[in-house]
């Protein structure tokens, strides 16, 4: 029986990505493993393994596609034993290739479509909430490679699954409901064992004919909503006069940061607190660290061991604050508060076509030169979008920084499911009064966002001025 080897979702939020390109061709034989393709999310380019093994029969979508759908079908593989001219022919009923624009390269698109067509694919996978299933139709032949693991994540009815496609596929073959399995792989995946334990178990089995999910509907008038927006769009396009402007389409990335900000902005009551803090004694500390910092060997010479930022101490006071008042170390759920047990501070760093959040994991255990070499090495592979999913994913708060454009303050959008940012402004010479005279002293404003649900204005302002101490008292992060 052919296999249909499937977009894969390679982070919870993942609904398209461009197939960038295939490390196989037609005809080629492959195992459980093989790195067969390129992904390029809005975030990142990943690598895609195979899960199952055959040949190759057929290619649905060319490298370069873009927009291609989450669990659409992008190839065919025939099974061991199988005849690859009709694994060809009889695979990729699950759907094809769904471009949200025209592939890199024009012709391309064209192309996918014409090899869909000739297998029977042309029409686009149907979402998982309109087939009032969880499972990618035609099982699915491909996982993500890299720190994602080899899961893959679908929806059935709104609510996500998620589960191995090797589980995905022995479940299909049994008939099991993988709504109905309790996952025992990281974050409550489902995997192999799970699918063996329910089988063994008398799971419930899948209707043949199950009803549509609840939420049907409104994916119906969700279809609906480009058409509104095109519109929108056009009537936009009027109030220019034609030929003054450049249309520049929209990337997948820009796609997901306008989405975000506007669900963090109509959906998170912010509240905003300010306080200026002296830098002069930090400043000082900096450059002692600094000159201190031992020369070590590289392929390019030797240099120093660290270099320290003013950034890395603003990231380091923050994560230490949010450990002196845990309670504002939190994110907002409808059911509970989520207390976090660590700082995880994602630091805004400015990228090619938008903005990615890379995070210090367990920020306040680290040293300050720990914290400036993983963030310049998060910074550099962010720029070549190069992280892992797990590396910008989650998180417990964040830091913006805009004092090296000369930016004086400004608050910032909260990114879910943080409860709080610290908007960093630049630190510049001021008049300060001091015992009742004035003097001179280095002063950077800092903006604290905070989410009122979750963090209130007394908690906001003790974060605050823990965050104040710290800087303000440098030394004090050394110890």
């Amino acid at each position: 029986m052919p296999i249909n080897v499937t977009m894969p979702a390679l982070s919870p939020t993942m609904e398209e990505g461009n197939l960038a390109k295939w490390l196989v061709k037609e005809g080629d034989e492959i195992s459980s493993g093989d790195v067969i393709a390129e992904i390029e999310t809005d975030k990142a380019t990943m690598e895609v393994e195979a899960v199952d093994e055959g040949t190759v029969a057929k290619i649905l979508v060319p490298a370069g596609t873009e927009g291609v759908k989450v669990n659409a079908v992008i190839a065919i593989l025939a099974a061991e034993g199988e005849d690859v001219a009709d694994a060809a022919k009889g695979g990729g009923d699950g759907g094809g290739a769904a471009q949200a624009g025209d592939a890199k390269g024009g012709p391309m698109a064209e192309n996918a479509k014409a090899d869909a067509a000739a297998t029977g694919s042309v029409e686009q996978a149907k979402e998982p909430e309109m087939r009032g299933d969880s499972r990618p139709a035609g099982g699915n032949g491909a996982a993500a490679s890299s720190s994602a693991g080899k899961d893959v994540g679908a929806q059935a009815g709104g609510d996500r699954i998620f589960a191995s496609p090797l589980a995905r596929r022995l479940a299909k073959e049994a008939g099991v409901d993988l709504s109905a399995v309790n996952g025992s792989g990281p974050h409550g995946r489902v995997v192999k064992a799970d699918i063996e334990s329910a089988k063994a178990g008398g799971a419930a089995k899948k209707p043949a004919d199950a009803a549509p999910q609840k939420g049907a509907e409104p994916q119906a008038a969700a279809a609906a909503a480009p058409i509104a927006k095109a519109a929108s769009d056009e009537s936009i396009m009027k109030l220019f006069q034609e030929g003054s402007y450049e249309k520049v389409p929209h990337d997948g990335m820009r796609k997901t940061i306008a989405k975000r900000l506007v669900e963090a902005k109509t959906t998170i009551p912010h509240f905003y607190l300010t306080l200026d803090c002296e830098l002069d004694a930090l400043l000082a500390l900096r450059t002692q660290l600094n000159k201190a910092s031992p020369m070590i060997k590289t392929p390019d010479g030797e240099k120093p061991a660290y270099k320290l930022s003013v950034n890395d101490m603003i990231i380091k006071a923050h994560a230490l604050a949010l450990k002196a008042v845990p309670m504002a170390n939190a994110s907002w759920t409808e059911g509970a508060m989520l207390i976090h047990k660590h700082a995880d501070v994602g630091v805004a760093v400015s990228i090619e076509g938008g903005l990615i959040t890379p995070i210090i994991r367990r920020a306040e255990e680290k040293t300050l030169s720990a914290i400036s070499n993983e963030m310049k090495d998060l910074a550099k592979r962010a720029r070549s979008r190069k992280l892992k999913p797990e590396e910008y994913q989650g998180g417990t708060s964040a830091v913006s920084n805009l004092g090296m454009f000369g930016i004086k303050d400004f608050s910032a959008v909260i990114n879910p499911p943080h409860a709080t940012i610290l908007a960093v402004g630049a630190g510049d010479q001021r008049a300060v009064v001091k015992n009742g005279a004035v003097t001179v002293a280095t002063v950077m404003s800092a903006t604290l966002s905070t989410d009122h649900r979750a963090v209130d204005g007394v908690l906001g302002a003790e974060l605050l001025s823990a965050f104040k101490q710290l800087i303000e008292n440098p030394m004090s992060m050394l110890v």
